[in-house]
């Protein structure tokens, strides 16, 4: 693979503007190679004149160059200019006499420069960033350390020394991670052929065996990119000292944070109108807080794992590029441009390389008892291994699935069971059985071209829905599971009909009338079954975020539990389904007695009510929820757009069971005014489109997708789909099964609309992250304390003032 596209693959999306323009720098390359080939003569009297004449040795600062390098031949000259904020201006000269074929080498040495400042910046800003949040878990690993001692002896007070428990905590002091001295000798960068990376260490304190302690960051099945080994911390002298205390009048002066993640919390809240709480010195709290704080050293590290990888294929770029400028020019800057680069803070600091062995030290004594193998799983990345037989089965399964349509269409002709009335009644009775397993699969097959979209076009789904690295599912496996519960619904239904059909096998009527509720056992089992098959996390990620839409607004709300509730709002006419087999399989024994019990049933038709309210009503509470968390007036005027549309659901659904010209016109106009309503919030609020002083027009700023018309074809298709709603009200009172058909068609477009509204609405989440730079979850730390409260209220009084 070219580096140009192993480069782009192995981007964090969130900072793609922060890298090195690779392609842009290859684009002046480009024009430089069709100067020198359309002028071959110009060129070789331009080499013959190099001069030093334009070269001001006191205003600039030269880079080292080897001696035995004779000085003539000295293409460029770097000075540095040292800014107030003590960080380094890069500025390239090219000594060479000014000719027109020098123009694209000027430009080129000029962007190259502006990449590397901005490389640079961007990497400091970030480390920088690094070392306050470790003082900040150093300060949290402090006070864990103290309530332990608390919790486990009681009686002591005052100053306790820190031997006598699991800590090194003193390794996070910002002071510490670059020792004086050390930083030449620690982690020092060797680049080798074949894009790797490595970092010489010596071994680990406490750890098992004497081999040397390192990991390898792979980043693709066959590009091994990063190779990190741990420095010895006994190599900078003591990190922890003997005579090293912690004084537990610290938590005297500290809250635990309420996060108000659990339905208990969320209503002692409401009550108490607080955010936090004092500590109870109980073995619970102490447990919640080590899970947080353990979250956060693992979000951490994998921030720092990021950083590291970043600078190493920012340092990869400018290596090759300097080497296509040398071999296209036939002139040697690559040498002494990479001698500024590796002292630049980009190729020189260690303090990442030094901050992820002391982290990995602090994490793996305090939570994992010394046990480094455990440890090192839960803080390396794990990258999701592709698997040949997963896409052998997706494609059996779909042939099979196109297979088995064939063979029920063909049933349906030769039977002539659309003629027959008898036998449409009794299609009529059992569709809404197998009508489940239809939407669940089309919606699942959506999700699936979702997932390949957004890996395509670089979109950090994973990131985005909070997926725990390596247990993500990509296209692949959820096309395999779709076509899986495709093909056993097509096999039950085709079983279904041929025996009930068949004058041989009435005798198995009883039987075969339990296939559905049979099937849909299974697939609950499935679901259910904590055995660690059938991408167990996954399917308990699913479970957890539908509980959370259940116990709405108890729970924190995040972008995953709104994103299903709105998936479920596409699902109305699946969950009636779902309603239909309880009331199905609790009436009586004959299928006419059945139907005729479910449409009487005033329990089933309240049911069928509130069935398509509920999705609605999830997403109101959640609205609720984040209006009492961030206090935003966005989240009103969203909480009133899904009032609006239960009322119009309401209205709808009553003129379905009540044919009159009043109920026909009032479900109308309430279902005009939600389409209007949530048509204008598709658009424009959640995929960020119709800006109006967009340099897009029409659009947004920044656009993924680089054919514009896709984003107004996408537009049209929204409005067109969200009002064909509409025509539901105008067909309902046609014959019973042709209404149930339309329905049925205008549920399946809904679930195509909602597959359309997924993708733009995680590319402008995805946007509003690159925009911040955010590549990273935000994990709240266990404790607050009260002198930074203090603090940060005399920092909003002086704004004031």
């Amino acid at each position: 693979m070219k580096f140009g596209k192993d480069f782009k693959k192995h981007k964090v999306p969130e900072w793609t503007e922060a890298y090195v323009d690779y392609n842009g720098l290859k684009h002046i390359l480009h024009e430089i190679r069709s100067f020198r080939q359309s002028n071959p003569n110009l060129v070789r009297a331009s080499s013959k004149r190099l001069s030093l004449k334009n070269f001001n040795s006191s205003s600039l600062h030269e880079a080292d160059i080897d001696s035995h390098d004779d000085i003539e031949n000295q293409v460029i000259a770097v000075h540095t200019v040292l800014q107030e904020n003590s960080r380094k201006l890069y500025n390239t000269r090219l000594i060479v006499a000014p000719t027109e074929g020098e123009v694209n080498e000027r430009n080129f040495f000029r962007k190259l420069d502006d990449e590397l400042n901005k490389t640079n910046n961007f990497y400091k800003d970030k480390v920088e960033e690094m070392i306050r949040e470790a003082a900040s878990l150093k300060k949290q690993m402090e006070t864990l350390v103290a309530l332990r001692i608390k919790i486990t002896n009681p009686s002591s007070h005052g100053s306790i020394p820190l031997k006598s428990v699991s800590s090194e905590i003193s390794n996070l002091d910002p002071s510490k991670i670059i020792p004086p001295g050390k930083a030449e000798s620690i982690g020092k960068v060797d680049r080798k052929p074949g894009g790797e990376m490595s970092c010489r260490s010596q071994q680990q304190p406490g750890s098992s065996g004497g081999a040397d302690l390192s990991f390898q960051e792979r980043h693709s099945d066959s590009h091994p990119v990063v190779d990190v080994l741990h420095r010895n911390n006994s190599t900078d002298g003591e990190i922890t000292d003997e005579h090293e205390t912690t004084n537990l009048d610290i938590l005297d002066r500290i809250k635990i944070q309420n996060t108000y993640d659990s339905p208990m919390a969320t209503i002692k809240g409401v009550f108490t109108d607080t955010r936090e709480k004092g500590l109870s010195y109980n073995k619970e709290e102490l447990k919640e807080v080590e899970e947080r704080l353990k979250t956060a050293f693992i979000e951490f590290y994998q921030k720092l794992c990021l950083l590291k990888h970043y600078s190493f294929m920012n340092i990869s770029a400018f290596s090759k590029i300097l080497k296509k400028y040398d071999k296209i020019t036939t002139r040697l800057v690559a040498r002494s441009y990479m001698i500024i680069v590796d002292d630049s803070y980009l190729g020189s600091s260690d303090e990442v390389i030094n901050l992820m062995a002391r982290v990995e030290a602090v994490f793996i004594k305090n939570f994992l008892n010394s046990n480094r193998q455990e440890g090192m799983k839960l803080l390396r990345p794990k990258r999701k291994i592709e698997r040949h037989r997963i896409t052998f089965c997706s494609g059996f399964f779909s042939g099979c699935s196109v297979a088995l349509v064939v063979a029920v269409i063909l049933l349906v002709e030769d039977r002539k069971l659309m003629h027959i009335k008898s036998a449409t009644l009794y299609i009529e009775i059992i569709f809404p059985l197998y009508g489940f397993f239809t939407f669940t699969v089309l919606h699942m097959l959506v999700y699936a071209a979702n997932i390949y979209f957004w890996r395509r076009y670089k979109i950090n789904y994973p990131f985005i829905f909070g997926f725990r690295q390596g247990t993500e599912l990509g296209y692949r496996e959820v096309f395999l599971l779709s076509s899986g519960l495709g093909v056993m619904a097509l096999v039950t239904f085709l079983v279904h009909m041929h025996v009930k059909m068949d004058s041989d096998t009435q005798h198995y009527e009883t039987y075969i009338e339990l296939l559905p509720l049979g099937l849909i056992i299974v697939v609950l089992a499935i679901m259910f079954c904590p055995f660690n098959f059938m991408y167990r996390s996954s399917r308990f990620y699913l479970i957890k975020c539908v509980f959370r839409c259940v116990c709405a607004p108890l729970y924190k709300v995040t972008l995953p539990d709104f994103f299903l509730a709105d998936q479920l709002t596409s699902q109305i006419q699946a969950i009636r389904n779902f309603e239909y087999y309880v009331c199905f399989y609790g009436g009586g024994r004959q299928l006419a007695r059945r139907l005729t019990r479910c449409s009487d049933d005033e329990v089933y038709n309240a049911f069928y009510f509130v069935i398509a309210v509920v999705p609605y009503w999830f997403r109101f509470l959640q609205c609720v929820r984040r209006l009492f968390e961030e206090r935003e007036s966005v989240h009103v005027y969203n909480g009133l757009r899904y009032f609006t549309t239960i009322v119009a659901v309401v209205i709808r659904t009553a003129f379905e069971f009540r044919k009159k010209i009043v109920w026909k016109v009032l479900a109308l106009l309430s279902s005009a005014v939600a389409a209007i309503a949530n048509t204008y919030w598709d658009i424009v609020v959640d995929w960020g489109l119709l800006q109006r002083h967009s340099k897009n027009l029409f659009l947004r700023d920044k656009l993924i997708i680089p054919h514009k018309n896709v984003y107004f074809v996408a537009i049209v298709l929204d409005i067109f789909l969200r009002f064909a709603w509409l025509q539901l009200v105008l067909i309902l009172d046609v014959h019973s099964l042709h209404g149930k058909t339309v329905s049925t068609i205008f549920s399946c477009l809904e679930i195509l609309r909602r597959g359309l509204w997924n993708f733009f609405r995680l590319e402008n989440e995805h946007l509003n992250n690159v925009g911040k730079f955010r590549a990273f979850k935000s994990v709240p730390l266990p404790f607050n304390y009260e002198d930074e409260d203090d603090n940060d209220d005399n920092e909003k009084d002086e704004k004031n003032e």
